[in-house]
């Protein structure tokens, strides 16, 4: 009895470890905007900034579905969040 537990356990591990290379690959292959870059973009997933600076240009990305149906990321540079609360 023990002997299976050790072996689900084995396999829980392995199967969680291949997910992970799969979860950076997806990040890894976020391609870089510029300018005059051709966006294909059907549907937007979501959308995250770098968090932790106060005001100023931040790394943004857009996770997005093209016309095709496949997800697809961004990476660009924009003006924080909390900019737009200053000076109110």
């Amino acid at each position: 009895m023990n002997l299976k537990n050790i072996a689900t356990a084995c396999l829980i591990t392995a199967l969680g470890a291949g997910a992970l290379p799969a979860m950076a690959q997806n990040t890894a292959a976020s391609e870089t905007y510029a300018y005059g870059t051709h966006l294909d973009i059907k549907q937007v997933v979501s959308l995250t900034e770098d968090s932790g600076q106060t005001c100023g240009l931040v790394n943004a990305q857009m996770i997005y579905l093209d016309s095709m149906g496949e997800q697809r990321a961004l990476t660009y540079l924009k003006h924080a969040a909390n900019c737009n609360n200053e000076g109110s």
